[in-house]
Parts: structure tokens; sequence; C-alpha cells
């Protein structure tokens, strides 16, 4: 009941204000409006209640019309969106005008206007209520011409006054138009760009580049160690109470943060390059704090490849130049003869080259088995060389071992084995053992070619394929020299670290 009776006086109050008055709803619909507001509009309640406003004032068909309608509706759109008193105090608006004759004309009007957003127990706009006064009489006295007299009282009551009126409020226009600018350049910006408040670092504003930042997820007004609960412990918290606390500012480059970027995501490592700036009031004191950056994450990950890629090179580099040197001073023992120590010297460094050759093709990943093998026997073609075994990918080291391995055996059988005569075959036979622990063992059969015996001493190829073997892979080696041809057996394992 006294609810009832409060809101009965609030509608009688309303209804007999001097003050003109309407309310509108948020789409700017009339649902109200007092009686001084139907006398100065010159309308009937029953003609305007349930219209859009510019629907029953549409300021006529002047030139000027649009743009005073616009001027209007800009104001109580903004009122409606900020949840914030807005002012207009002068604005040109044409009032339809019955005479007695009947015929209907628009009168000039100024007024002033005040739109005020009434909102509900949940914060949201109910309505807005326009409150307008009607200023054209102090226009009186305003004369364009700055050059003509007019009296003291005129230029403090009339023309100045509202002469003064106009300028703030066209240094307004100018001075919102310009913040619009700054706010779309803000939101625009490519690196990420937020605004934080208080010592709590609240979230005023932040860009759309700071939203895909954090995982899109909706921050603000919330204080950052609740927005981003997975900051604790990583030093950023810290870094923005300090700001705040001396106003000055604090600077990362390549900084790792890590950050939940998917509801219920795993923490994904970001780098960015970032400065944290105090803002100061009007007096002096931190009142909040600018951050602005760029996610630099590719850069320094591409620089960390780069960095990794040329350590590996090196390493490749050294290794490579360690067999080069071992395979000369190895092979100018076994070779007395300049001539004969550069051809066998070329042939090695080739077989080198080669598997150097397949390793590049698939970036230093690794080569295949099978590749190798037909790389160091293609000279003899496919119809001596039987090869016989499952895909097998094999890491750098493995593969530069095994092609050096390969080509020594290839050259033996070229000069005393089952290559050096027409009819004799080389049968390659290789499988995978044990899982748990991967290995691969390899058969190198010669058959169909003269008679061979173990011979009286051990050759530079010889020792290259045991030490290689043995020291380098960590493997076993056997090599029977069978009646009918060498047969030798190989076992390395797949998944060791080589050097």
């Amino acid at each position: 009941m006294e609810k009832t009776r409060t809101a009965v006086d609030l509608a009688a109050a309303f209804e007999v204000s001097p003050n003109p008055y309407i309310l509108l709803t948020p789409d700017l619909v009339i649902v109200g409006a007092n009686q001084a507001y139907l006398d100065v509009t010159s309308s009937r309640r029953q003609d305007i209640v349930g219209q859009p406003l510019f629907q029953a004032f549409d300021s006529g068909d002047g030139q000027e019309a649009p743009e005073n309608v616009r001027r209007v509706k800009a104001s109580l759109e903004k009122a409606r969106d900020t949840r914030q008193r807005d002012h207009l105090a002068m604005v040109r608006f044409s009032i339809a005008r019955t005479g007695a004759d009947g015929a209907r004309t628009f009168e000039d009007r100024i007024w002033s206007a005040t739109h005020t957003p009434i909102l509900d127990d949940d914060g949201r706009v109910s309505f807005l209520l326009q409150h307008t006064t009607d200023v054209t009489d102090l226009n009186r006295g305003f004369i364009p011409d700055p050059s003509a007299p007019i009296s003291a009282l005129d230029a403090i009551v009339g023309g100045g006054l509202l002469r003064r009126a106009e300028v703030v409020q066209e240094d307004n226009l100018r001075l919102e138009h310009e913040r619009n600018r700054l706010v779309e350049m803000f939101m625009q910006a490519p690196g990420f760009v937020t605004i934080l408040s208080g010592p709590q670092h609240v979230f005023q504003m932040h860009n759309a580049a700071y939203q895909q930042l954090i995982g899109q997820r909706d921050v603000s007004g919330l204080p950052v160690r609740e927005a981003l609960p997975e900051l604790a412990g990583q030093g950023y918290y810290e870094f923005l109470d300090d700001v705040f606390a001396t106003g000055e500012p604090y600077e990362g480059q390549e900084s790792l943060v890590q950050l939940q970027r998917r509801p219920g995501g795993p923490l994904e490592d970001v780098y960015v390059n970032f400065i944290y700036q105090p803002i100061r009031d009007e007096k002096g004191a931190v009142a909040g704090i600018f951050v602005q950056g760029h996610d630099v994450t590719e850069n320094v990950l591409a620089a960390q490849r780069q960095k990794l890629m040329i350590d590996e090179l090196n390493h490749r580099v050294k290794n490579t130049l360690a067999t080069v040197q071992s395979i000369a001073i190895q092979t100018a023992r076994s070779h007395a003869d300049p001539a004969t120590f550069a051809e066998t010297f070329q042939s090695r460094l080739m077989a080198l080259s080669h598997t150097h050759n397949l390793l590049t093709r698939s970036h230093w990943e690794g080569a295949e088995l099978s590749a190798i093998l037909a790389h160091e026997t293609e000279a003899f073609g496919p119809t001596r060389i039987s090869l016989n075994g499952p895909p097998v990918d094999l890491e750098p080291a493995l593969a530069l071992s095994l092609g050096m391995i390969f080509h020594e055996l290839a050259t033996n059988a070229a000069k005393y084995g089952a290559l050096s005569t027409p009819e004799g075959r080389v049968l390659i036979d290789w499988a995978l053992a044990d899982q748990r622990a991967p290995k691969l063992t390899l058969t190198w059969r010669e058959v169909g070619g003269p008679p061979v015996s173990t011979p009286s001493r051990k050759g530079f190829g010889s020792r290259l394929i045991e030490r290689n073997i043995r020291h380098d892979l960590a493997g076993e080696i056997d090599l029977l020299y069978a009646a009918d041809g060498l047969v030798a057996e190989l076992t390395v394992p797949l998944e060791r670290k080589y050097a």
C-alpha cells in the first residue's frame, strides 16, 4: 500500500511539475509526458504517447532538420548506452504549430536538454527521462555581427550567455569526436593494450589484441589477480604493484609468461615485449597503469630454432671433419702410392657425400636404410644386389656410420669378393629385433664369387667397419670368410643417442 501511494505521488508530481518532461523506452518510444511538455511543444497526449519520438517530433522539412534529429538522438543513445546523464546545452529543433486558420507550420526553436537514464533493480536501463527547456528567448539578444552594438544586459543575459553555451557545446562535441578517434585507435592497435585502474589493477579497457592474448576471456571490471589467476608466482602482479607504488615504469623484453588461453586448457608459454606505464591524476598521484606490448613468441621461438640449428650444424661439421681426418690418416697408412691413395680417399669421401645428400633431403631428420644401401651398391646394377627387409628410419649419425660401412663392404666385394666376377651376387637381408629396445640386425652375404680366405692382416676397411660398429654404434659384427664368399652379420641399437 505504501509503495502504491509513493508511486501515485511521484506520478502526480511528474504531471504538475512546471518543468517539461517526457518519458521514453530504451528504443525511444514515448510512454509519457507531463502537461508542461505538452504545452511547450503544442502537442496532445493522445497524439504522441506510443509513438516513436522522432515520428512524433521530426523538426520539420528544413535543411537542418536531419542534423537536429541526429544530435538529439545521439544524446539519448549515449545516456542509454553509458547509463550516465547526458546534456545538450543547446540544440535547434523545430516544433509544429497549428495556426488559427488550421494551417500547420514549423517554428524554429532553441532548446537545452538533459537526458537521464532510469535503471531497474538489475542496473539495466528501463526508461529515459528527457527534460527540455525552451531557451529561444535568450537568443533574442544575440547579434551575429560582433561589431554591432549591444547593451550590457544583452551581453550578460542574452546573446553573450547563449553564445558561450554554444561555444562550450561545440568544444565538447569536438573533444568527444577526438576521444572517440583515440578510443578507436586504441582498440585497433596491432599490439596489445589495456588500462588498469587503482591499486588492485582493475581492467578498465582493453583492445582486441589483448583479448586474443588472454584467450578471449571477459575481464572488464575485474582485478588482475581475479581475472588472470595463473599469473600467480610469475612476478607480474609484483611488477604492477611496484609501478603503482613507485610511479616508475617497468619494461620487459622477451619475457616468458604462462597463460591459459583456452578454457580448461593447459598453461601455454608466451613471450612478450611490454611496458607498464603509470597513469597520473590531476594531482600527480598514480591512478592506474597503462599496459602496452607485443606478442613476440614466434620471433623468440624462431631465434631459438636458429641457435639450435647453428649448434647442430657446428656439431655435425666437427664430426664430419673428424671422420674425414680419420679416413685420410688411415687411407694414407694403407696406400704408400699417391695415386692409389687419392683414388681410395676420393671414393670414401663420395660415400660420405652420398649419405649427406640423403640426410639433406630429409632436412637432417634421418635417412631410410634401403636408400643408403641402394646408394652404395647402385654401380653394380639391380640384378646383382638383392635387398630384403622392412622400412627402417635411421637417425643422422647412425646413417652416416652405416653408409661408410656399406661402402667398405661394397668396395671389398668389388676388389676381392663376389662383385669382382660377372657371376657374383650380394644378398642383403635385415630385420628389427627386441621391440622393447629396438635393434637392427643385418646380414651381408656374398655368393658366386672367387674363393675367399681369412686375410693375414686387417686393412683399413676392416678396421673402419669394426671401429664404427663397436665403438661408435655400440653394436656387434662378425666377419665370416666362408669358402663361397664373405658373410658379415651386424647388430646395432636404434634408440641410442649417437654423437
